[in-house]
């Protein structure tokens, strides 16, 4: 009776059969409702990028003999490339370096001070730490243009206008990402480790950068994605706190270019300016490819508790 129980396979073990003309419980269903809206929500996506490459192709006669949703004329994106790169002195490429210092060190420091806070706030207990929860939730609900000028105001009383400095500082304060860490930390990081380490005479700068900060990576490329994202398009504040067209950003820099059209004895050069602004969203749209699965685990492990 023994061998028989043991050689027969039980009834869940066995897999599932396919229906023939009835329900399969393997087959996922299809919704067309749902369907279509992703595909609307697509060509919603798509169709601005298709018009950019399109119209980044044409010269300056072309962009208003042609249809702006297809090709006509010369194919000319690597002349366009070209004259956009050397430009009034290669001006593009040096608002393009203004840029990536603004990222690098803005959105790169945020990041860092997001990560040092969130784990401080979530593993060390202090007098007021609830208020600085609710502080923090404030801030994050914020928008920053509502904080230009009063940064603008602030920064002029100490002369950090119309320099670097101007763009950076207010760019490492980043409170949704510390937000963010704040709740990855609490849970991403075991307080047995922790224990563990200090037990073992570790510091507590020690055990930050040789073990939170290796726990923490996932949800620091989340934060790192967000602030890089923010600093690359970021256009208000730059444009109230430079006046030097030396230490623009490619948002105001382009901007400039647009202006040409208004300015009288000028010539308008629309098709830089789009060719401009396809070589701006390069870049970014290489960083989200590249870091896409570490920012969607980051997401997932935030969302886990342990």
């Amino acid at each position: 009776m023994a061998a028989t129980e043991t050689a027969a396979p039980s009834r869940a073990a066995r897999p599932a059969r396919p229906v023939r003309g009835g329900w399969n419980p393997n087959r996922r269903p299809k919704s067309k409702t749902l369907t279509l809206v992703m595909t609307l929500g697509l060509v919603y996506s798509l169709l601005p990028l298709f018009w950019l490459v399109v119209n980044a192709s044409k010269t300056q006669a072309n962009l208003f003999t042609t249809g702006g949703l297809w090709f006509g004329g010369h194919f000319a994106l690597l002349d366009n490339i070209q004259q956009t790169l050397t430009y009034n002195g290669d001006e593009f490429l040096r608002w393009f370096g203004n840029t990536m210092l603004y990222v690098v060190i803005g959105a790169g420091g945020a990041t860092f001070l997001a990560a040092l806070g969130g784990y401080g706030l979530a593993k060390f207990d202090f007098p007021g730490k609830r208020g600085v929860f609710a502080l923090v939730l404030g801030a994050a609900a914020v928008p920053s243009t509502a904080l230009a000028v009063p940064t603008f105001l602030m920064f002029s009383r100490i002369g950090l206008v119309n320099n670097p400095w101007g763009i950076i500082i207010p760019s490492l304060v980043n409170p949704f990402g510390l937000y963010l860490m704040w709740i990855f930390s609490r849970d991403a990081i075991p307080n047995e480790l922790l224990e563990a380490a200090r037990v073992d005479g570790a510091r507590e700068w020690r055990i930050f950068f040789s073990i939170t900060l290796r726990l923490l990576r996932p949800g620091m490329i989340t934060v790192l994605l967000f602030a890089v994202v923010a600093t690359w398009n970021n256009y208000f504040l730059p444009l109230i706190m430079l006046n030097d067209p030396k230490w623009y950003p490619l948002t105001v820099g382009l901007n400039q270019w647009n202006a040409q059209s208004q300015t009288a004895g000028s010539t308008p050069i629309f098709n830089l300016v789009l060719t401009g602004s396809l070589l701006m969203i390069v870049p970014i749209m290489i960083v989200f490819l590249v870091m896409q699965r570490y920012w969607q685990s980051g997401l997932a492990a935030g969302s886990v508790k342990q």
